[in-house]
């Protein structure tokens, strides 16, 4: 029997990130500075536990990741893996690339260089008196999760693999627990300093014009997917698209890519891929594969990055682009666990504040299952290239 709408609406991350930015935009002009203090200290504590759990979660996260993945072995796997890592690559380069293209007239009058630090904006009480340094850094934390993974496959460590899974079980329910319910409360904060101090009307603004941007991305990178499919393995790019419209459909309603696998599949089929590879492929994409959640976030942090006058050097974009590929391969399937796990590439590739992250979470919240209609889609043009491969094989 399914719940009644009120109970499903309130279960929903959108609909309760929506009533905080409405609510911190309204309260933010009326209420006094004391009012909102003790959430600009929520805040502050929230912000550092976020800093100090993330690179547990890269840790929990891509270590047992790595591991599942050479427990498997195969070439298949290895394919599904680097074509669902390539499409990630290509899809965050190329918002990259767009992004420094239309973003100067796009975003012509939309600057808040108080953003990251704003001026005006209440403090907290605990500011210095609460610190929580990291065990280790971030990139310390990657390199510690390569290490484990292969190191575990190598040396047949079979119990240590098993608790890496349940290492990543306690992770996921950090992340699905402690940080996805209370992300509301922190937007909320956010926007209620921003109004307060005054730059909430620019930020919604530009918010609105960086999701249309958002969406417009994703629609360019399916077409581009299914056209390097669809050469491939030899199609019609066009109709294998329009064949996986029950899977995009059914991905907007659910925001879930595990949740539309037995849609997927169907419409996968459809394309002419054998029903073993779909089987194999859509399930393990539907982890590792998230192009769409790529563009969302890559697209949001450098129109926020201009909006700030940031100019990151390339050689940061990249790197950025890069590590978020690997992250998203590990990202949680839980809602708000991608923008979660983004965290650390965010924060320590590009330097962004506790603002300027709550702010991404609002964005990419707002879009959420758009990214998820785009990733599962994509999932059906790689299946098409795998299929393509293995049946020459078969061939031979």
């Amino acid at each position: 029997m399914e719940p009644p709408l009120i109970k499903r609406l309130l279960s929903n991350l959108l609909v309760w990130i929506v009533i905080a930015i409405v609510l911190g935009a309204v309260l933010g002009k009326v209420l006094p500075e004391i009012a909102i203090v003790p959430f600009a200290t929520f805040n502050d504590i929230f912000g550092k536990f976020l800093g100090f759990v993330v690179p547990l979660i890269i840790v929990g996260l891509v270590t047992p990741a790595i591991a599942d993945l050479g427990k498997s072995g195969g070439r298949w796997v290895a394919l599904t893996v680097g074509l669902g890592y390539l499409s990630t690559i290509i899809a965050g380069l190329g918002t990259w690339g767009l992004a420094t293209i239309i973003y100067p007239s796009l975003l012509a009058s939309q600057h808040v260089p108080d953003l990251a630090e704003p001026k005006n904006a209440v403090a907290s009480i605990m500011d210095e008196a609460f610190t929580l340094p990291p065990v280790f850094g971030v990139l310390t934390a990657l390199i510690l999760a390569f290490l484990i993974g292969f190191g575990t496959v190598a040396a047949n460590a079979y119990k240590m693999i098993d608790l890496l899974s349940e290492f990543r079980r306690v992770v996921n329910v950090i992340i699905s627990r402690s940080i996805v319910p209370l992300l509301p409360i922190h937007v909320f904060g956010i926007f209620l300093n921003m109004s307060k101090s005054g730059q909430f009307e620019t930020v919604i603004v530009a918010m609105a014009k960086v999701i249309l941007f958002a969406f417009a991305l994703t629609l360019v990178m399916l077409v581009f997917q299914y056209t390097i499919a669809g050469t491939i393995a030899k199609r019609n790019p066009i109709t294998s698209l329009w064949n996986m419209r029950d899977a995009y459909a059914t991905a907007l309603g659910t925001a879930s890519s595990a949740a539309t696998i037995p849609v997927t599949l169907r419409s996968t089929m459809k394309n002419g891929v054998s029903e073993d590879v779909a089987g194999f492929v859509v399930p393990l994409c539907a982890t590792i594969h998230l192009a769409g959640s790529t563009i969302k976030i890559t697209a949001f942090a450098l129109a926020l990055q201009y909006m700030l006058g940031i100019a990151a050097s390339p050689s940061a974009i990249i790197s950025f682009v890069f590590m978020l590929g690997i992250i998203m391969i590990a990202a949680p399937g839980v809602p708000g666990g991608a923008i979660t796990a983004a965290q650390s590439v965010v924060q320590g590739t590009l330097g962004f504040t506790d603002p300027m992250y709550g702010v991404m979470v609002a964005l990419y919240v707002a879009v959420d299952s758009f990214g998820t209609a785009t990733n599962v889609t994509g999932d059906g043009a790689i299946a098409m290239i795998v299929n393509r491969f293995a049946m020459t094989r078969m061939k031979r």
